[in-house]
């Protein structure tokens, strides 16, 4: 039986980090007694980066002691406390290669589904002290994952997790999170994410904008079977951007923040929105897709994305990246220089 092993929150503070201050509520810590849950939070909990983290989708991040232990193993570590991803929940069982998303779980007085994987921010690098930690996240196939809310309550450490439905269409985290992270992007397993009616809206998008980049490469396909984000009634296609800074934020981060080519206010970040980047590969081959938190104030003039290591090759020509809304729109990145050079 899985079992919920510590609730843990925390708000969001500044701390100094590489020279600057960052806003992060990625500092959690383990609640005594009973913590009531509500539909976008856990009572006494916060996001520093609202257009980030956090919202209906992501209300709760859930992380396993299993991977703890793997990564105390992997990092030759023994400091780790409950909490220390960042997470909400920290249980035992529920591994990301067994439940799938659509999955729902009753936890004391709350009843919860799995929405999506974690998207990795380089936060989570700040507080482990190890700004590796996203891309070894990333890489790794432990993720995690978010649950929304189905049923307010309370919840506790020691609660029994309890399995009260699924979704029709089975596909387990691990698998959702290689399919968007993987060079490789079968078109009938991006059909069947998509079949999942719990997948969140901007795991969605992402599916559909790879869906429909697999058509237009084609030359072919049956238009009245084009993603949802084709009938948006915003301009179709892809609208480009201009890359305004490349900032080197420390050894292993690189921010880039993009405007309007034309000097446009952009639309507004949204709680919860993230991009997916569409990385053409110096020597060839199939794109590669990587998708980021939007981090840093709201703003109509910029958007910023942060760069972290990743196994892919050194230098990546960056062509294109969906910006993740409720409504999606699509959007080009066009760098100055043609090419981006990732942190080494």
């Amino acid at each position: 039986m899985a079992r919920l092993l510590s609730v843990n929150v925390g708000l969001p503070r500044d701390i100094e980090w590489k020279g600057r201050t960052v806003h992060t509520g990625i500092w959690k810590n383990p609640v005594r007694g009973r913590c009531r849950v509500g539909r976008l939070n856990l009572e006494g909990d916060g996001q520093g980066d609202l257009a980030g983290h956090g919202g209906e989708q992501r209300a709760v991040f859930v992380y396993q002691i299993e991977s703890y232990r793997y990564w105390q193993e992997q990092l030759k570590r023994t400091d780790f406390v409950h909490g220390q991803f960042g997470e909400n929940f920290t249980i035992e069982g529920m591994p990301d290669d067994a439940v799938c998303i659509g999955d729902r779980y009753q936890i004391g007085g709350a009843v919860f589904e799995i929405t999506q994987p974690r998207v990795t921010c380089y936060r989570v690098g700040i507080r482990m002290n190890e700004p590796r930690m996203p891309a070894l996240l990333t890489s790794s196939g432990r993720p995690g994952f978010y649950f929304r809310v189905l049923q307010e309550g309370e919840v506790g450490a020691g609660d029994e997790i309890v399995k009260v439905g699924e979704a029709n269409e089975r596909m387990t985290v691990t698998e959702v999170n290689a399919l968007l992270y993987s060079p490789n992007h079968p078109r009938d397993r991006l059909q069947r994410a998509l079949r999942i009616e719990a997948l969140s809206p901007g795991w969605r998008a992402s599916f559909q904008a790879l869906l429909q980049s697999q058509t237009i490469a084609m030359g072919s396909g049956n238009a009245g079977l084009a993603p949802a984000a084709a009938a948006h009634p915003a301009a179709p296609g892809f609208q480009p951007l201009a890359v305004a800074s490349i900032d080197q934020e420390s050894a292993d981060v690189l921010s880039l923040s993009m405007r309007h080519p034309d000097g446009q206010p952009l639309p507004p970040a949204l709680p919860g929105q993230y991009v997916v980047l569409r990385l053409a590969r110096t020597g060839g081959g199939p794109p590669l897709f990587r998708s980021y938190s939007l981090s840093g104030p709201l703003s109509t003039e910029r958007y910023r994305i942060f760069q972290l290591p990743t196994n892919s090759p050194p230098t990546m020509a960056l062509s294109a990246m969906s910006v993740r809304r409720d409504s999606p729109r699509h959007i080009t990145v066009l760098p100055g220089g043609g090419s981006l050079a990732r942190a080494r």
